[in-house]
């Protein structure tokens, strides 16, 4: 492993962090945890964390001896100082005294002494830094010492590996009881540079932040070194079909078998990650694949992300994918009975109150594919893949120099379980479209990017498709969540398959789709071009039709329902004199969406649309409402507010009409008017 110390950088560091109030100390402790937390094989989404012994002044000027710490909830690779709260060291260190110290008592513990209180909670391994006595502490789950320790005689050949500059440390799960036997280690031979975590990660110490820091560079790199100069190939290749399908052809299947039923067509749905790179494709291709997913993750910490390990398929086969559903339901079936037996056995261990989580795998392999993570947002699908990608290294590495054997079920349980960790989950409230993906078209216009906008603030991925692919991403990345914009005609069939082919490479499906890409012409009916007329039809109708076909064909693979919402105008039941262009076709999306209702009520996808009218928009510009007011001889404002509330009516109101349907869980087949009251176009 590269040594990325750079005197420069860190004086460099030192002097700008100086202005900031920040001492040297500080400052180094923050150089030093970024080169750690910037490589994935050392820190990975929460695993690992540094501190710093030092001194710091209270408002009122005494000075205290503190632990600063990694605090819970900050990402090492851009930590700021204040990512490392200042905890007074001495009470900590009466508490190696204690015989016990529950979890909770600890957590008060550390906050009753920090210096800010409205600092974070500091790790949770912060008394095994405080115990021991070196300046600089820093810890990593680095996958090259995993690859060790997680072998079958782990202990012995990280004696061997690492030889005495390193304690060795049995497996005990992070807190106090570790915190007091790393110390007890660490006092049987004090001249020791650092320490192995059984099952678990590594610590080293030093005197400064570049010490600490290059002994953790030298010890990962004995490890590595270790497993290329003894590693053997560990794999069997398991015989694949001759022709695979496409991660695309299974996605959405796995990703509607996924998700947890809560009843009455209630899901949560979860997003899922491709990945595919020739590790892993190595590694999901073996013939060992199974034995060595079921046994379980390569740190415990990781349960948090992948629960007890991955979930593994069967190679797709492309000429035979008729029954692959079904494959897909049975594996998560089993998954899920695993996992419930797994929880019952190790509840029952004590009196302790629990309710279990949901038993859904995070990682699936697919032999011939790759892998698959899954999560409520994306975010978390891109984590779960991201650890997974680390676990399959580690457990390649180590069954290439032994036998991967992690920690045991029972112990990974306890962390998975741990009342620390369950307090955090219990911290995350889901919006009411986390974990559900939306389409809308015609998504940078006005309307468009207002519905597009609202789905987002609810917890949807949302997929803003438009002519002008430009200004689809620039919604999209307005709208945040990780969203994203296409350029997409919905009156070309192959472009929009390719949208929502994407869709699906990109979050795993489609929930929710909001029609809303139109135009409008004006011209008399009888003196009207048929080409004008066949042109408003195209997009107008024809174009709602091909981007529902899409929906409902994923929506139908998902199997966990659905939503289809059309922008029908107030046209399609209130016509205007020399709008029949705009208004006729918009009458059969009208009726197309009440056919989408009567036909796939059965499927769970419901069908709705909204008449809107006289708002803002691509179809009403300045010059259209200037010249409509003026013809009817208003002002602008008499003119949009012209209704029966005498309010003018917004993007944002259609938005939110949009959004009140697709929560309205047992209404399909529905027309919502918004328009602020108009009789006579009022649904009879």
């Amino acid at each position: 492993m590269k040594n990325l110390w750079s005197d420069s950088d860190a004086e460099a560091m030192v002097a700008a962090y100086a202005g900031q109030g920040v001492n040297r100390d500080l400052a180094l402790r923050t150089y030093t945890t970024r080169l750690l937390g910037g490589d994935p094989k050392l820190v990975l989404h929460g695993g690992g964390n540094t501190s710093v012994k030092t001194t710091v002044g209270d408002l009122v000027g005494d000075q205290s001896e503190v632990l600063c710490v990694k605090g819970s909830g900050w990402d090492m690779g851009v930590i700021e100082p204040a990512g490392l709260p200042a905890v007074k060291i001495a009470p900590l260190l009466k508490a190696r005294r204690l015989d016990r110290l529950s979890d909770e008592d600890m957590v008060t513990l550390q906050r009753a002494n920090l210096m800010d209180p409205a600092s974070p909670n500091p790790s949770v391994e912060a008394l095994l830094h405080a115990f021991l006595p070196h300046k600089f502490v820093d810890h990593t789950h680095s996958t090259g010492v995993l690859a060790i320790a997680d072998l079958e005689d782990s202990l012995a050949v990280s004696a061997k590996v690492f030889g005495p500059k390193m304690g060795l440390v049995p497996y005990v799960m992070p807190g106090f009881d570790l915190a007091k036997l790393a110390a007890d280690v660490f006092d049987q031979d004090p001249t020791v540079e650092g320490l192995i975590l059984d099952k678990h990660g590594i610590f080293t110490f030093g005197a400064t932040a570049k010490e600490a820091y290059d002994r953790m560079i030298h010890n990962v790199t004995l490890a590595e070194d270790y497993v290329a100069q003894n590693g053997k190939p560990p794999f069997t290749a398991a015989s694949l079909p001759t022709t695979l399908a496409a991660p695309n052809t299974i996605a959405a299947m796995l990703r509607g078998a996924v998700a947890v039923a809560r009843g009455e067509g209630r899901f949560d749905r979860m997003v899922s990650e491709f990945r595919a790179s020739p590790t892993i494709l190595d590694f999901v291709n073996a013939a060992e694949v199974e034995d060595i997913a079921a046994r379980g993750v390569s740190t415990p910490d990781l349960s948090i992300r992948i629960k007890t390990g991955p979930m593994v398929l069967p190679a797709p086969d492309a000429t035979a994918l008729d029954g692959y559903k079904a494959i897909i339901d049975e594996r998560v079936a089993a998954y899920v009975q695993t996992y419930t037996e797994y929880f019952q056995q190790n509840d029952a261990r004590d009196s302790v109150n629990r309710t279990m989580l949901d038993p859904m795998p995070r990682l699936t392999l697919v032999p011939g594919l790759g892998m698959f993570g899954h999560g409520r947002t994306l975010k978390d699908a891109k984590i779960a893949a991201d650890v997974g990608e680390m676990w399959i290294e580690t457990a390649r590495d180590a069954e290439s120099i032994g036998r991967f054997q992690p920690v045991s079920r029972p112990d990974l349980f306890d962390l998975e379980y741990w009342s620390l960790e369950q307090a955090k989950l219990a911290g995350v409230k889901p919006k009411p479209f986390t974990g559900q993906v939306a389409v809308v078209t015609g998504g940078a216009g006005a309307i468009g990017a207002a519905t597009a906008r609202a789905f987002a603030r609810e917890g949807a991925h949302v997929v803003v498709l438009d002519l002008d692919g430009a200004k689809a991403a620039e919604v999209a990345k307005a709208i945040g969540n990780q969203s994203i914009g296409l350029g997409c005609d919905v009156t070309d069939p192959g472009s929009v398959r390719a949208a929502f082919d994407k869709a699906v490479a990109t979050y795993g499906g489609v929930d929710i789709l909001v029609s809303n890409a139109g135009a409008a012409w004006e011209s008399p009916i009888a003196s009207m071009d048929d080409a004008l007329l066949r042109k408003s039809f195209e997009l107008n109708f024809f174009a709602h039709q091909t981007v529902a076909q899409n929906a409902v064909r994923i929506m139908k693979e998902q199997g966990t329902g659905g939503v289809l919402l059309f922008n029908a105008s107030k046209q399609a039941v209130n016509p205007g004199a020399n709008f029949g262009a705009y208004g006729l076709p918009k009458a059969a999306t009208l009726f197309l969406s009440r056919q989408y209702a009567l036909e796939h009520g059965k499927d769970g996808i419901r069908s709705n649309a909204v008449n809107a009218d006289r708002i803002r928009s691509g179809l009403l510009n300045d010059e259209m409402i200037t010249n409509r007011s003026s013809a009817r001889g208003l002002s602008v404002k008499d003119y949009m507010g012209g209704n029966l509330l005498g309010l003018e009516v917004t993007a944002n109101d259609v938005a939110q009409a949009f959004v009140h349907q697709a929560l309205a869980e047992r209404t399909t087949a529905d027309v919502t008017t918004v328009d602020g009251g108009n009789i006579a176009a009022a649904m009879r």
